[in-house]
């Protein structure tokens, strides 16, 4: 055992030094009990089975719960087994999918899916090690599954749980560290109940979404009050340690919303790798900053000094860049959207174009009118673009 090891072994056993094997007897009774009295009904906990679990996981990472419920129904309505998973077409994964965003997710799990089927007979792996060699499975997702489906005694560490173990046993470190994570598991492994760990793994989900909340936990309501140090301690609200700080990029574009004399809309679909793959948005025009911030200031018409002969105004632009289109002087509005570390600002444009102008039509740019946008997969930024257009009456 190397320095490195026996100085983390000693962390640990700071931690864990007061909790003697009746306290954690007396805490996983308190909290199971808690979890049976008080567990959530949720559609994915009616079948424990891998596959059940595991869509509902991928779906659930950085979405709410509520938003997730009709989606993850659907999904299976659709995808009822991994074998259905594997074959399905990406056109209606994409549309099953549209609203969650990270679209990533989707595609890595049809490739899990394809794994399953190929490489494992169709059945999952039943260990959290065993799982983790599927396509976008990794520790957190894995230990879920093992501990639910296959009753391994394994962590499932994400945000919720650290926030719960860290007030439980006031750990200090820097959870924006990925570093980090090997406290937690440590810690959660000297506690997980070895006969029910899936129930307790999402005792601790629940614990987290409804009680021990990020901010203002509900400290009074809690049955881990009496095992929880920095409650004693009164310094609940000074846990998780989170410093680092998240660095948004931000993206400026122009979405044209071109309508020929049929009232139907220009899409395009993006490509096939990168953010958003193959779903279908307007055309989209990246800008500079500085352009984009000019461009909205003649549109609130805050401009100030800013004579056309200098520099060009948005109307100009479109006029020079897409002049097959008779476009309107003022944008119909601005959407905004945020993806985990960037964030997209959007000014709509609406333009006219002549029928016999309209460029042929390939498997990767369509014509179609408002009432069928429902069928193509797009992003939730295209979905507030046509929110904006439909409150504007520019579609009905």
């Amino acid at each position: 055992m190397n320095k490195q090891q026996i100085k983390f072994n000693e962390e640990i056993e700071q931690y864990t030094k007061t909790w003697t094997p009746a306290k954690v007897a007396a805490f996983r009774s308190a909290f199971l009990t808690w979890y049976d009295e008080e567990k959530r009904l949720l559609p994915w906990r009616v079948n424990q089975e891998p596959y059940s679990v595991w869509v509902s996981e991928i779906m659930l990472q950085q979405t709410q719960v509520a938003t997730v419920i009709p989606y993850y129904q659907r999904f299976m309505e659709w995808f009822p087994t991994v074998q259905d998973l594997a074959e399905a077409p990406e056109d209606k994964l994409l549309k099953a999918w549209e609203g969650l965003g990270y679209y990533s997710r989707v595609r890595n799990m049809q490739v899990a899916a394809k794994q399953v089927v190929s490489e494992f007979g169709g059945q999952f792996p039943t260990t959290s090690e065993g799982l983790k060699q599927l396509k976008g499975i990794g520790p957190y997702t894995a230990g879920a599954i093992a501990s639910i489906s296959f009753k391994e005694p394994a962590p499932a560490v994400d945000g919720n749980v650290m926030r719960v173990f860290s007030r439980l046993f006031g750990i200090g470190e820097d959870i924006a560290k990925p570093s980090t994570l090997k406290y937690f598991d440590a810690v959660v492994r000297h506690v997980i109940d070895p006969i029910r760990p899936g129930d307790m793994n999402q005792a601790t989900m629940d614990l987290g979404s409804s009680i021990c909340t990020p901010t203002k936990p509900k400290c009074e309501a809690c049955p881990l009050q009496s095992f929880c140090l920095t409650y004693q301690q009164g310094t609940q609200e000074n846990y998780p340690v989170k410093l680092k700080k998240i660095k948004v990029t931000h993206k400026y574009y122009l979405a044209l919303a071109k309508e020929n004399n049929q009232g139907q809309f220009e899409m395009i679909q993006r490509p096939s790798e990168g953010l958003l793959a193959n779903l279908w948005t307007f055309p989209l025009i990246e800008v500079s900053k500085e352009d984009y911030e000019r461009y909205h200031q003649e549109w609130q018409g805050t401009a100030e000094g800013v004579l056309a002969s200098e520099t060009d105004s948005l109307l100009k632009t479109l006029q020079r860049e897409y002049p097959e289109a008779v476009w309107q002087k003022q944008p119909v509005g601005e959407i905004t959207h945020v993806f985990s570390h960037l964030k997209w600002h959007v000014l709509i444009a609406y333009g006219r174009k002549n029928q016999s102008l309209i460029a042929e039509e390939t498997d990767k740019h369509v014509w179609i009118t408002p009432e069928t946008f429902k069928e193509l997969a797009v992003p939730k930024p295209q979905e507030k673009m046509n929110q904006l257009l439909k409150k504007a009456n520019y579609i009905n």
